[in-house]
């Protein structure tokens, strides 16, 4: 397995499913640690959470307290609050099934917090904190618990805060058991991130997602086999990519060969160009229509044109007609793909260049369709000895991969990064980066990520800023990809001059300059 090196390895990065969390839990409790102990431990640290915003808890509180260990917690916080002074009520809306969590309610009547026997009014202006069934939700919920929940959702007269996972939410697939959720404003994860919260599915329904540590030991984390990290703009100050010498020429800050665009999508190419341009990466190449040929030098001056492609009738390039000329052996990265359009028999004209190009091999868009209506198929993949990093989105996947099936899109990345090794970006409203033993999942993203043209310009900075690290070491990992795709969403969170993709290739290019990843002379 290759070094892991970042983000750290700790409970606020890691992501594990249900069962790993139960298992993690388990050890713990075999090595020592009293169940009560860790009760008391979340409701505590969820309780200074909540301390720390009083504007919340300025009305009262009401806290639903589930049957097993996780309205245990609740019940933990309700005694916290109460004696730290606030109004607090609780409701059990099931049996409650576990003596832990009996005798912290017990305990909860005996020094005057209120229990109610009817549901709670949801016009009401407290806060519910939903304590139900975090992490071992294995089923469809009571539908009427869960309305009345988003009915306070939705009047907006009091927050509704989950513990660990919100009511009715798979903690493994992200979505509703039934035909719906609770909806938080607020889910507060405890111990670990939990899969299901991460996933594009899961975000109606998690509000913001905060972590709460309760001091899972670093020796049980350092044992789960294949990691999963939760990366957010937090993490941009620990990103760390080689710095090349001052004396480098452009030839040694990398070399990279961008084959994209056609008649049909011009503006593909500039976009990815944009991007290449953007990574500061010392010699760019390209291989493009003659529309944008003919144009290129007015808006990209430095670029080396390296042959044109020829288009069908439909505007689809040949990519044959341009790999037939060049000498791929001089680059470092080759990127082919975004808005090339479809061309079946050319792609598989083309393919002996590209399954034995020697450098790290870059595709996306349109080179991932031709591959999934290619008579080779996949097999592509296998057939090539050298890195390949693919970029689809999930309709892209599903044509590349229809046989490949998992309940997340985290694990539908790493099963296909494993079959065909190669290193894969899915994108969605969370990416994933992921290899075959290993996955990045951006969250908290800005939604500006998600317009057309990003995915053009993303792929032209992969191919740039993967250039100038190959000369670093010429074996980077999967760990560099995600990295340039956390730059690529921070730059779209941070433009100021709009949003479209030319003005975030500017952002980026003053983000890199800004971060000193890089020592240009």
């Amino acid at each position: 397995m290759n070094e892991i090196v970042w983000p750290t390895i700790d409970s606020k990065h890691l992501i594990v499913d249900s069962k790993q969390m139960l298992i993690l839990e388990k050890e713990m409790f075999s090595d020592g640690m009293p169940q009560e102990a860790l009760m008391e431990k979340a409701g505590i640290q969820i309780s200074r959470w909540l301390l720390k915003r009083k504007p919340l808890l300025k009305n009262g509180i009401t806290v639903f307290i589930g049957p097993g260990h996780n309205g245990g917690d609740g019940a933990v916080i309700a005694r916290e609050l109460f004696l730290k002074g606030f109004l607090v009520k609780v409701w059990c809306p099931f049996p409650i099934k576990k003596t832990l969590t009996n005798n912290h309610l017990n305990y909860l009547t005996s020094i005057g917090v209120t229990k109610l026997v009817e549901p709670p009014n949801a016009y009401g202006k407290e806060i519910w904190i939903d304590a139900v069934f975090g992490n071992n939700q294995t089923r469809k919920v009571d539908n009427k618990l869960i309305k009345l929940f988003n009915q306070k959702f939705h009047n907006k007269f009091g927050k509704v805060i989950s513990i660990d996972i919100p009511t009715g939410l798979c903690p493994d697939k992200g979505e509703p058991f039934l035909d719906n959720a609770v909806k938080a404003d607020y889910t507060l994860a405890i111990g670990l991130n939990k899969i299901g919260l991460t996933q594009d599915s899961a975000l109606p329904f998690i509000g913001e997602l905060h972590h709460i540590d309760v001091g899972v030991p670093l020796c049980k984390l350092l044992e789960i086999e294949k990691k999963v990290f939760k990366v957010t703009y937090k993490d941009l100050k620990k990103i760390c990519l080689p710095s090349l010498p001052k004396n480098s020429n452009k030839y040694k800050r990398g070399r990279t060969l961008l084959i994209t665009g056609s008649e049909k999508y011009p503006g593909a190419a500039y976009l990815a160009i944009k991007g290449a341009i953007s990574s500061g990466v010392g010699f760019i190449s390209a291989a493009l229509p003659d529309l944008v040929a003919e144009s290129i030098w007015q808006v990209a001056p430095e670029i080396v044109l390296k042959g044109t492609m020829q288009c069908d009738k439909n505007g689809n390039a040949s990519l044959f007609s341009a790999l037939k000329n060049i000498d791929l052996k001089a680059y470092d990265s080759l990127v082919v793909g975004p808005g090339i359009g479809l061309d079946n028999d050319d792609w598989e004209k083309s393919e002996e260049y590209l399954v034995s190009f020697e450098g790290l091999l870059i595709l996306d868009a349109d080179a991932l369709n031709r591959i999934s209506k290619s008579r080779t198929g996949t097999k592509f993949f296998l057939e090539r000895k050298s890195k390949t990093w693919i970029t689809p989105h999930r309709k892209e996947f599903s044509r590349l991969f229809p046989d490949i099936k998992c309940e997340t899109n985290v694990g539908l990345a790493l099963n296909a990064a494993k079959e065909f090794n190669i290193s894969v970006l899915l994108k969605g409203a969370n990416s994933i980066v992921a290899d075959s033993e290993k996955a990045w999942q951006l969250f908290g993203t800005d939604s500006h990520t998600a317009r057309a043209g990003l995915g053009d310009l993303l792929c032209g900075f992969i191919g740039g800023s993967s250039a100038i690290d190959l000369n670093f070491c010429r074996n980077i990992t999967t760990e560099f990809f995600a990295k340039y795709v956390l730059l690529h969403s921070i730059a779209a969170s941070k433009c100021e001059k709009g949003s479209n993709a030319s003005a975030i290739g500017d952002e980026l290019s003053k983000l890199i300059r800004n971060k000193k990843t890089r020592q240009i002379s």
